[in-house]
């Protein structure tokens, strides 16, 4: 019988927190195993709104050190992956029935400036009257002010394989195709059965990290003893991608229908709109999430209440969607709409399976652009468990360039 290969961390999961623990603990001196299923990012991590943002409506929420912690992760960000993540203007355009006030939206940046350390990339300025037709032929009737600020876009995927790819420069293993089987925690960690083709694997690991995000509770069921899930409710989130060019930059409007925020986002040559948030069955597999025909057109309406050249089209200008969901932990008062999912905490929810000396830690939730800080806080929380080791980077400082398509 062979040997089990024994790892001080086996991430489950290949997402952009799954690798960004693993780039973690390989730069702490650790042994690291990830385990994907599929291919990297081939869940949530590929479709989200492509941003590397502070969060600026999350302060309506006053959620000010999530906002804080995201601006300071975009600065890491815009320095060590300056091919991967750049900065791009955005334009919040405010018409008299918007329902947010150009009073409201200048103390909301200027917030944004100060949590920002007011640098060069926090700072914003109102637009001069003129200027307006230059704005990609956005609608100018009834507009009352234009704000332009700075954020940062990336390719979400692309940057899930830098992450990777460093982790593994530093020593971490990457198993793609490997379909979690079971887990056993005993005293001293966890086995953890996998399938790779027809072969199962058994491995060991001091700590098992399961950075699953929609599936991370079927993977909680199945370890034993048995764990408890956290409630969750999964949201889901379309984007469309629609014929046209934006070469101003990004545009952050406000929907008709129910005042969320929604982007237009210059994307490989055509614009992505995005997003929605509607409940998803908590009972269906995240596998089956896919664009719903409401949510294409409530997205097309939004652009089209902004930009007059989608208004009475007479051929459909979406070329494609993706959908992708969210985990939300579960309110008391949570609800069953959009609206609801759209003003409710977006802080990650760290789990443990015990807090003295934990053998399993769950992520629930999470932001692409806090995914270094996560894995931080993950590491901290799983120290006393883990064995001694000589670090031999920091995180803070690793450049990070994407090695191509796997």
């Amino acid at each position: 019988m062979l040997a089990h290969k024994y790892y001080d961390v086996i991430v489950i999961g290949g997402g952009i927190h799954g690798t960004g623990v693993a780039q973690a603990a390989a730069a702490a001196g650790h042994s690291v195993l990830v385990l994907e299923q599929a291919t990297l990012a081939s869940g949530t991590s590929s479709r989200s709104s492509k941003l590397i943002h502070g969060g600026l409506r999350y302060l309506e929420g006053m959620h000010f050190s999530l906002v804080r912690e995201c601006l300071c992760e975009r600065a890491l960000l815009l320095k060590n992956a300056p091919s991967l993540v750049k900065l791009q203007p955005f334009h919040i355009p405010v018409y008299k029935d918007t329902s947010r006030r150009p009073w409201l939206i200048r103390s909301g940046l200027t917030l944004y400036a100060l949590l920002g350390g007011f640098s060069r990339t926090s700072l914003f300025r109102t637009l001069k009257r003129q200027a307006w037709n230059d704005l990609d032929g956005l609608d100018t009737i009834g507009l009352e002010a234009v704000f332009r600020y700075y954020d940062a876009q990336t390719d979400d995927a692309a940057l899930t394989r830098a992450v990777m790819h460093s982790a593994i420069s530093l020593g971490a293993e990457l198993e793609s195709g490997a379909q979690f089987v079971a887990g056993q925690l005993n005293e001293n960690g966890a086995l953890v059965q996998y399938k790779t083709g027809s072969q199962t694997i058994t491995c060991e690991a001091r700590v098992v990290v399961n950075a699953a995000g929609p599936w991370a509770n079927q993977v909680v069921e199945k370890f034993t003893p048995t764990q408890a899930p956290d409630a969750v409710d999964l949201v889901q989130g379309t984007h469309i991608i629609i014929e046209g060019t934006l070469t101003k930059g990004i545009y952050y409007m406000e929907a008709p229908k129910d005042r969320r925020a929604i982007f237009a986002i210059p994307w490989h040559g055509k614009i992505l709109v995005g997003t929605t948030e509607t409940a998803f069955d908590a009972a269906a597999d995240p596998d089956s999430v896919a664009p719903l025909e409401q949510e294409a057109r409530y997205l097309l309406d939004t652009m089209a209440s902004y930009f007059p050249a989608y208004r009475n089209l007479q051929t459909n200008p979406i070329c494609s969607a993706f959908a992708g969901l969210r985990v939300l932990p579960r309110g008391d008062q949570h609800a069953k709409d959009g609206r609801s999912a759209f003003t409710r905490p977006r802080e990650t929810v760290l789990r443990l399976d015990r807090e003295t000396a934990p053998r399993l830690l769950t992520i629930y939730g999470g932001k692409l652009t806090a995914y270094r800080a996560t894995a931080e806080k993950c590491l901290k929380q799983l120290r006393p468990a883990l064995p001694i080791r000589d670090a031999i980077a920091n995180t803070r400082r690793l450049t990070l360039q994407d090695p191509g398509e796997p």
